[in-house]
């Protein structure tokens, strides 16, 4: 199961913010074969666009060739979504090329509170995650700028888009 620091939601949904109207996107490195990331890498939308996501090749290079530097995996690969739910669109399912990463999607079409969700996306089939949000190694499940919904839910954007949901 994901488990991500407080500051680091809050890095990714201040990013967000940031761009917003414009989607954002970025990764969250950590030790390979976890699932806990130890970084925030805010990468720039070469697209500059509301509803849709690349990352700059170049750019995307040096982060990659930085974190194998570091013996460090994309263990979080995350986008915003600025005006409809934080959950993958068949763009975003078909461009996953990392099998091993949670894709977190940060939904900011509500201006006081990001929802935050993550997904396994493997050969096209997306499962929701729960999310684990720690603070000096205690749960917190969310912030005040930020939810993390269960996967199990009913206000969950997997139930509403029929995804499948993962323990």
């Amino acid at each position: 199961m994901l488990q991500i620091d407080a500051g680091l939601v809050e890095q990714m949904v201040a990013h967000a913010r940031a761009d917003h109207p414009d989607e954002a996107c970025g990764v969250l490195p950590g030790p390979e074969g976890g699932d806990v990331p130890t970084r925030f890498v805010a990468m720039d939308n070469a697209e500059r666009s509301p509803t849709f996501y690349r990352f700059d090749s170049g750019e995307q290079l040096r982060v990659w060739r930085a974190m194998d530097d570091a013996d460090e995996v994309p263990v979080v690969i995350y986008h915003s979504h600025t005006a409809t739910d934080p959950y993958p669109s068949r763009t975003d399912s078909s461009l996953a090329a990392e099998p091993s990463a949670h894709y977190v999607l940060i939904g900011t079409a509500d201006p006081e509170v990001a929802l935050v969700c993550s997904y396994r996306i493997v050969d096209g089939q997306i499962s929701a995650e729960p999310i684990t949000v720690v603070r000096d190694g205690g749960d917190v499940g969310g912030g005040p700028a930020f939810v993390t919904p269960d996967p199990d839910s009913d206000d969950h954007p997997a139930r509403r888009h029929g995804a499948q949901t993962k323990e």
